[in-house]
């Protein structure tokens, strides 16, 4: 199993947790980004860097992900494909996507873009806080002891 890290969106205090459990478990991580990403030194952890362009990183992803791999986005059709794969998906607030929970997901994402594109709506979720990064946590070490 492998940990892949949408990266380019990916809060800095969820990578902080990711470094920490990878090095703990020692699972591979990897963190994917159209920009250089700076990585503790370390032998389970790395970083690639794509090209620039629309979806580069998640299609990188997809590309080299495994059954059972672990993807970190909050990019909800990024997960969806992760899930078609046979793959797992947290997004940085601690919510696993599940195949039973993705489609709604997708609608609701959709029906909110649509919302924002006529006006209706503006903005996107608040910051993450304290017991988001909690939440985040707790999930990935549910996670690792489930499926490591």
């Amino acid at each position: 199993m492998r940990i892949w890290v949408d990266a380019d969106a990916c809060p800095n205090m969820v990578k902080d947790i990711l470094f920490r459990a990878a090095e703990r478990k020692q699972v591979p991580l990897t963190l994917v980004a159209n920009q250089f990403l700076t990585v503790p030194p370390s032998k389970v952890i790395k970083a690639v860097q794509v090209s620039g362009g629309f979806d580069v990183a998640d299609n990188y992803i997809v590309k080299h992900l495994q059954e059972n791999d672990l993807v970190i986005t909050a990019d909800i059709p990024l997960a969806a494909e992760v899930i078609a794969k046979n793959a797992h998906a947290i997004n940085p607030r601690g919510e696993l996507y599940t195949k039973e929970n993705i489609r709604e997901r997708l609608a609701i994402r959709d029906f909110m873009e649509e919302m924002r594109s006529t006006g209706q709506a503006s903005g996107g979720p608040p910051p993450l806080g304290q017991r988001e990064k909690q939440d985040f946590a707790n999930t990935l070490d549910r996670f690792l002891a489930k499926y490591r």
